[in-house]
C-alpha cells in the first residue's frame, strides 16, 4: 500500500512474498466477503478472470516501482496478451501470483504473470504498463 494508490476494494494483492531480481510473487486471499461474490454468482461464486488479471498487473507494477529511479510514479495498465483462464477461483482459495518482468524499456515495462492456486495455474497474462506522474 505504500507503493501502489489501489485501496479495497481494488487492492488485488494482500502481500508481496519474495522479489528476486525480474521476479516477484504476491499473494491474495480470496474470500467470501469480497464484494463482487454478490453478483458472480450467486449460489456459486467465482472471482472474475478480469480480477484476476488485474492481480497479475498490479504485481508486476510493483515490481517496476520498487526501482529507486521509479519512486514516486504510478504504474498504468496498457494491455493484456495471451489471456488464458483456466480454472475457477472460489472463496476460501489462496491466490499465488508470480510475475516475472521481461522487457523494461524506459517507462515501459512488459511481463508474463501466472496465477496459481494450490500449486494449479489458474490464469495468465503478459501485461504491458506504462510509467508516468499521478
Amino acid at each position: 500500500m505504500r507503493i501502489i494508490p489501489h485501496r479495497y476494494p481494488f487492492l488485488m494483492v494482500d502481500r508481496i512474498t519474495k522479489i528476486d531480481g525480474n521476479h516477484i510473487t504476491g499473494i491474495k486471499a480470496v474470500s467470501m466477503g469480497e464484494p463482487y461474490f454478490q453478483g458472480h454468482f450467486p449460489g456459486f461464486p467465482l472471482m472474475p478472470g478480469v480480477l484476476q488479471l488485474e492481480a497479475i498487473a498490479q504485481v508486476a507494477g510493483l515490481l517496476m516501482l520498487k526501482r529507486l529511479e521509479n519512486a514516486g510514479e504510478l504504474a498504468y495498465f496498457m494491455s493484456a496478451e495471451d489471456v488464458k483462464w483456466r480454472k475457477p477461483v472460489r472463496p476460501g482459495d489462496v491466490l499465488v501470483i508470480e510475475v516475472e518482468l521481461t522487457k523494461a524499456r524506459g517507462k515501459i515495462g512488459k511481463a508474463k504473470g501466472v496465477c496459481k492456486v494450490r500449486g494449479e495455474v489458474v490464469s495468465e497474462a503478459v501485461v504491458t504498463f506504462m510509467l508516468g506522474k499521478g
